[in-house]
């Protein structure tokens, strides 16, 4: 695939990096071929590897594939699918400003799939993310200065056990 550069020995890893990433000396790599969908055995010889038949996909066939492929997920079985949802905290923030009092702000947003799979996102809150999640456990008690931004994403499997990530930045 062309991912691999020859190691020359006298130059350090950090040289041959900024070769690799401003195509300096690059080896001659080939064009990529056509996408190959199957070979044909001959009906003659059903053990000889037959002629290759060069079967092209049609221009914008993939992208046409993925758009149409419609399938029921509205089973209890996709019930995982469903289950998935995803907290983009923004920023959650909050401050004592003496003579105005506690200053609290927050842009929480939930992500989850419809019934047939459909992602969208709607305003929340954070008083609305998970037990699960960590990092606001102050939020709205005597006004502590606090900072907070992450992404918790939770789900059941399909056997109803409960999994979360949570990636704070």
């Amino acid at each position: 695939m062309g991912a691999a550069y020859p190691k020359n020995s006298d130059e350090g890893p950090l040289a041959r990096l900024y070769d690799a990433v401003f195509d300096r000396s690059a080896p001659n790599m080939p064009a990529p071929g056509p996408a190959i969908l199957s070979r044909k055995l001959s009906p003659q010889h059903p053990h000889d590897a037959g002629e290759l038949k060069d079967r092209r996909l049609p221009e914008g066939f993939a992208q046409q594939l993925a758009q149409g492929a419609d399938i029921d997920i509205s089973g209890p079985e996709f019930n995982f699918v469903r289950s998935i949802r995803v907290y983009d905290v923004r920023y959650v923030g909050q401050y004592d400003a003496s003579e105005a009092g506690c200053v609290r702000s927050a842009a929480v947003y939930l992500g989850s799939y419809s019934t047939q799979g459909a992602f969208s996102w709607a305003r929340s809150s954070p008083e609305a993310l998970p037990a699960a999640h960590v990092g606001l456990e102050t939020w709205g008690m005597n006004c502590p200065e606090l900072y907070h931004r992450s992404v918790f994403v939770d789900w059941r499997d399909y056997e109803g056990n409960y999994g979360f990530e949570q990636v704070n930045y």
